[in-house]
C-alpha cells in the first residue's frame, strides 16, 4: 500500500525566465509598512514607495556575482559547464565562501562539501531557518539555474543586515553539493546525504564516474579527503531547521505566459528514474531479412512510445514521462542493434498514480521482449522518491510577504525537483537547463525581497 505524501514546511519561489512587471495587489501601503515593521524590525518609509530605501536589493551587484560565477566554466559563454569536484567547481566553491565571509557569516563545510553560511540569531539553540540551492551545472547549461537560489539567498541576508534586522532563529544559507547527476548519476547528492539516506552513503563507497574515478578519489582531489565512515557525518540531526525555503527560477513557461512575477510552490512532484536494457541479435543491415530479426533497437523504440501512451492514459496532466537517454550498440548505420539502453524519468504529484504508470511500463517491457524475441536483461528502478507537500504555515508566510510587497503571485506545483525535496525529510518545512535561460534583474529582486521577508518572519516565530 502506498502511503500518502507527508506534509512538510517546504516552499520554492519560482522566478520568471523573462521580465514581467509586478502587479499591484491593492493593499493599503501604510498597513503594509507597519506590518513589516512589526515582524521584521526595520524602519518603514513615510512616502508612497513601500519599504524604506534600505530595503532595496542590490540588483547590479547580484547580477555581477552571477556573471562572475558563470566565468568558472568548462564550456564557452554563454553556456556554463561546472561538474562536481572539477577545478571550476572548486573555484566556484571558493567564490561562494568568500561572499559568505564578507557578509560576516559563520562558514563551515561538511565531509562532501555542502557549504553552510550562518547568521547567528539571538536564540541560536532554536532550529534555524534555512535557504539555498546549488551551483554545479550540467554541460552547456545556463548561468541562473540553482545559482539564483544561492547568490539570491546571500543577497537576502545582506538586505536584512542592511535593514537593521536582528534574527531570533539563526538564518543559514546552504550551497548543496551536486544537485545535478552529471558525474556520478546521483541527483541531489548532498541533500540526500543530509536527509540521512543510508543506502546512498553505502553506494558512494564504491560508485565511479564514466572515467572510472571513484567518488572518494574525486572528493579528495577537490580537497575533501574522507574515510568512508565520514559519509554518515553529513546526516543532519532532526530539528536542525525550523523551515527551509528555496529560491529558484521557474523551469517552465507558466509564470512567463501569465505575466506573474512570483510562484509559490505548494508541492514538488514525485520523481522516479528507471534504466532498461534489451539484448537481441545483431547482424548486417543488408544480410538479415526482416522476419528473421530480433532487433533490440526497435524494442527500445516501442517501449519509448509505450511510456508516452501510459503517461497520457493516466488521466492527469500532472503525470509526465520522458525517455531522456536511448543508446544502441554497436551504433553503426549498417548494423542491426544487438543491445539497447534506455533511461526513463516518470513524475507525478500523486505517488500512487506514478507507481501505477511505472508498473505498466514494466509490463510493456516484458511483453515487447517476448513479442520481438529479445531479452529484457535489465529493468531497474534507480530511485522512486515520494512527493513533498508544502506546509500551509510556510505557504502563508510567503503569501504574506508577497502581499506586503504588492507582488502578484501564483500557487503552483513544481514538476522539477530540487534539494528541497530531500530537506523536507529532515526538518519541518514550508526552480533551466539551457544556455539562453534568463531571469531579469527586476524579477530576481522581487524574489530576493519575498525570500528576505519570509525568512525574517519565520526567524521570529
Amino acid at each position: 500500500m502506498t502511503s500518502e505524501p507527508k506534509a512538510s514546511r517546504l516552499l520554492l519561489l519560482a522566478l520568471l525566465l523573462v521580465g514581467a512587471a509586478a502587479a499591484a495587489g491593492g493593499h493599503d501601503d501604510a498597513v503594509a509598512r507597519r506590518t513589516m515593521e512589526e515582524f521584521a524590525g526595520f524602519p518603514a518609509s513615510d512616502g508612497d514607495e513601500g519599504p524604506s530605501t534600505a530595503f532595496r536589493v542590490d540588483s547590479e551587484g547580484l547580477q555581477r556575482q552571477i556573471d562572475e560565477l558563470a566565468s568558472f566554466s568548462d564550456s564557452p559563454a554563454p553556456s556554463v559547464t561546472r561538474v562536481l569536484y572539477s577545478d571550476k567547481d572548486v573555484r566556484a566553491r571558493r567564490y561562494i565562501k568568500g561572499i559568505m565571509n564578507d557578509l560576516g557569516l559563520a562558514v563551515r563545510e561538511d565531509a562532501v562539501g555542502n557549504i553552510f553560511g550562518r547568521w547567528e540569531g539571538s536564540e541560536a539553540g532554536l532550529g534555524a531557518v534555512g535557504t539555498g540551492s546549488h551551483v554545479d551545472a550540467i554541460p552547456f547549461s545556463g548561468k541562473y539555474d540553482g545559482v539564483v537560489g544561492v547568490l539570491g539567498a546571500l543577497e537576502a541576508i545582506s538586505l536584512l543586515k542592511r535593514s537593521g534586522f536582528q534574527p531570533k532563529r539563526s538564518l543559514e544559507v546552504i550551497m548543496f553539493t551536486s544537485e545535478e547527476p552529471t558525474r556520478f548519476g546521483i541527483s541531489c547528492l548532498g541533500s540526500r546525504l543530509m536527509a540521512g539516506i543510508e543506502e546512498l552513503a553505502q553506494s558512494l563507497r564504491k560508485v565511479v564516474d564514466n572515467q572510472n574515478v571513484s567518488f572518494l578519489d574525486a572528493a579528495e582531489s577537490a580537497g575533501y579527503k574522507m574515510d568512508p565512515k565520514d559519509l554518515q557525518s553529513v546526516f543532519l540531526k532532526k530539528n536542525s531547521y525550523s523551515a527551509f525555503i528555496e529560491l529558484h527560477i521557474e523551469q517552465g513557461p507558466i509564470l512567463e505566459k501569465e505575466g506573474i512575477p512570483i510562484g509559490i510552490v505548494t508541492a514538488i512532484a514525485a520523481p522516479a528514474s528507471i534504466t532498461v536494457e534489451f539484448e537481441g541479435n545483431g547482424g548486417h543491415a543488408g544480410a538479415v531479412l526482416m522476419p528473421a530479426r530480433n532487433d533490440a533497437g526497435l524494442a527500445a523504440a516501442e517501449l519509448a512510445l509505450a511510456v508516452e501512451k501510459h503517461v497520457l492514459e493516466s488521466g492527469s496532466i500532472d503525470t509526465v514521462g520522458t525517455v531522456g537517454i536511448l543508446q544502441l550498440h554497436p551504433g553503426a548505420i549498417n548494423s542491426i542493434p544487438s543491445k539497447s539502453h534506455l533511461e526513463i524519468d516518470v513524475r507525478d504529484i500523486d505517488e500512487k498514480r506514478r507507481n501505477e504508470v511505472i508498473e505498466k511500463i514494466r509490463r510493456s517491457a516484458t511483453e515487447i521482449s517476448k513479442n520481438r524475441g529479445v531479452v529484457l536483461s535489465e529493468f531497474k528502478i534507480i530511485n522512486q522518491d515520494p512527493p513533498a507537500l508544502s506546509d500551509q504555515s510556510v505557504v502563508e508566510a510567503m503569501e504574506f510577504a508577497a502581499k506586503q510587497l504588492n507582488l502578484e503571485y501564483k500557487k503552483m506545483i513544481s514538476r522539477a525537483y530540487h534539494d528541497s525535496l530531500f530537506m523536507a525529510r529532515v526538518s519541518p518545512m514550508g526552480y533551466s537547463h539551457k544556455p539562453e535561460e534568463y531571469a531579469s534583474p527586476e524579477d530576481m529582486a522581487n524574489g530576493v525581497k519575498v525570500l528576505a521577508l519570509t525568512m525574517a518572519k519565520l526567524s521570529l516565530e
